[in-house]
């Protein structure tokens, strides 16, 4: 209960806490008193972290030279970002344009502080990724939630910021693959996106830190489409450095200067340690590593997608990639944080209730992270079934 004498920001009170840390701690008690829970809620990677990006950490730690790198990062690390995209992708980025960031939180914080003056709007999905918004909050300007669905892949596109579109609209903030939908943005609507923004003095802000968990086809950066847009990636998905907090963000030209001066002052820097272990994820050996993890979690996904159908979720769309399934409750339930409660408690099923993505139908729906081996998510589907009483 929050003291109401004490002075405190309106902006506290409109940002939400993940409502699913409640249903994690319940989970950390239950095990704690030894019950058996099947974790399906967080979005983080089973997989530790490559032995080689490890390796490199601890010899930058036993180095000591463990200073303060430049605002926008240590050189190697832009210059080795820039090759990656350049072997990955085949697309020419300078390092100049490079931002290294504690975790992709950090860019997001950074790109929306340059772009958003208070009252600007920005569209965002609905569902979405919570703090998209929150950001936008942050700096005092209103975050413009779009519904998505199946019709258009639950992604914006053209017609939706069409029809959304106002005076104050400075940017679109999207995330391809996307949370918590798993799904992706075709190259030629991303590329009408970014032309509709432009031509409206806008631009787009692309949230890519799921690339190289893509398992339909090839994920396209933004950056092939266009040298006018805010690109945000991680350390923390497909090269699994969680905990490193370690992002970049891929600015326009123009904007580096700014985002240099804003990161000087919220930041400083990204952590060292993390930036110098970073170099080794870029390894022949590592991206082997990681590619072959990658493979395991398309083999989890194809178990878990028709095995909850089976159950009765609605899943209409096959999610192209991250580690999510968005999964429709409502021929299950009414109350989608209820379900996720009671599934907790009698089932030991711990997943993510819709009302932290957003306020379209999230009480019909719930988010499955399948961030664990077939094996024990293979249990969860067994014990959502005793649940469910099929």
């Amino acid at each position: 209960m929050i003291n109401k004498s004490l002075p405190l920001a309106q902006r506290v009170h409109d940002i939400e806490p993940f409502h699913v840390m409640a249903l994690l701690a319940r989970a950390r008690q239950l095990e704690a008193q030894g019950r058996s829970i099947v974790h399906m809620e967080i979005g983080e990677p089973d997989f530790p972290t490559p032995q080689a990006i490890c390796d490199a950490g601890i010899a930058a730690l036993r180095t000591g030279e463990l200073f303060y790198t430049p605002a926008l990062g240590l050189p190697q690390l832009r210059e080795a970002i820039a090759a990656f995209y350049r072997t990955r992708y085949g697309v020419a980025v300078s390092p100049a344009r490079i931002i290294i960031t504690p975790g992709a939180s950090g860019a997001l914080l950074l790109a929306v502080a340059a772009l958003v003056n208070p009252g600007d709007q920005v569209l965002v999905s609905d569902p979405g990724y919570p703090c998209n918004r929150h950001f936008v909050r942050l700096m005092e300007g209103e975050p413009i939630g779009v519904a998505v669905g199946v019709d258009s892949n639950y992604q914006l596109n053209t017609e939706l910021m069409a029809l959304h579109w106002g005076s104050r609209t400075v940017a679109a903030l999207v995330a391809s693959p996307a949370n918590p939908t798993g799904t992706l943005i075709p190259v030629d609507q991303m590329k009408t996106m970014i032309e509709f923004a432009t031509a409206r003095r806008g631009t787009l802000i692309v949230d890519e830190i799921y690339h190289g968990l893509v398992y339909d086809g090839e994920a396209t950066t933004a950056l092939a489409l266009s040298d006018e847009v805010f690109v945000i990636n991680s350390f923390s998905k497909y090269f699994q450095m969680t905990g490193w907090r370690l992002g970049w963000m891929v600015a326009p030209e123009a904007y580096v200067k700014e985002i240099d001066k804003l990161s000087q002052n919220i930041f400083l820097a990204a952590p060292t340690p993390s930036q110098y272990a970073a170099l080794a994820a870029f390894e022949p050996q590592t991206l082997a590593l990681l590619d072959v993890r990658r493979e395991e979690f398309r083999a989890r996904r194809d178990y878990l997608v028709p095995a909850l159908r089976e159950l009765g979720f609605d899943i209409p769309n096959m999610p192209q990639g991250a580690f999510y399934i968005y999964a429709g409750c409502a021929p299950l339930a009414t109350d989608s944080f209820a379900f996720a409660h009671d599934l907790l408690e009698q089932a030991g099923v711990a997943i993510t209730p819709g009302i932290d993505f957003g306020h379209h139908a999230p009480e019909r729906h719930v988010r499955f992270a399948y961030t664990r081996p077939v094996a024990e998510l293979a249990e969860g589907v067994r014990r959502i079934a005793g649940f469910l009483g099929r």
